[in-house]
């Protein structure tokens, strides 16, 4: 429920900053056309961002490449969005949070499926468990845990010094 209703504050957060950008682009004239397309490159990394924090480790990298290439576009642009755009401070340190949220939610349901799985092991070998058979399954088991804790913790960890590092270049 709460992530519905965070993707939906995103959402309109989204139309809301969209509008103020058309609002301006057609105040300003001259640069229109560029910061239009510009507006356009960045709207599926927007979208992209919101619903995954990982999208952010390509998107604003090209962002910044972009803003140096066109600056007085994106003047435009963080001007009528009224924050950095395509993504501000304040979005990257959410999407950090949000990874980070993310993770432990995770945690806890890879931990309590394992338990179910070493349980449920436990209890289709009755006398068995403490046979070597019994001993291998569940040490496959643990194993298994081990390794997919493994994988995602690399994941976690590498994204998770990625947005620190965007943050830290703000």
């Amino acid at each position: 429920m709460l992530s519905i209703l965070s993707a939906l504050i995103v959402a309109a957060a989204i139309a809301w900053t969209g509008g103020r950008i058309a609002k301006e682009l057609v105040a300003r004239g001259g640069d229109r056309d560029q910061t239009a397309r510009l507006l356009a490159l960045f709207a599926p990394g927007i979208a992209a961002a919101a619903e995954d924090p990982r999208a952010l480790l390509t998107w604003q990298p090209l962002a910044t490449t972009a803003r140096k290439l066109y600056p007085n576009e994106f003047a435009a642009l963080d001007q009528a969005s009224g924050t950095t755009f395509p993504f501000s401070a304040d979005q990257i340190e959410r999407a950090h949070s949000r990874w980070t949220a993310d993770w432990l939610a995770w945690e806890r349901t890879h931990d309590g499926d394992c338990k179910l799985k070493a349980a449920t092991a436990e209890h289709e070998l009755g006398d068995a468990v403490d046979s070597a058979y019994g001993r291998a399954r569940l040490d496959a088991v643990e194993r298994e845990k081990l390794d997919r804790y493994q994988q995602r913790y690399e994941e976690y960890t590498r994204v998770g010094k990625g947005l620190q590092a965007l943050i830290a270049r703000r």
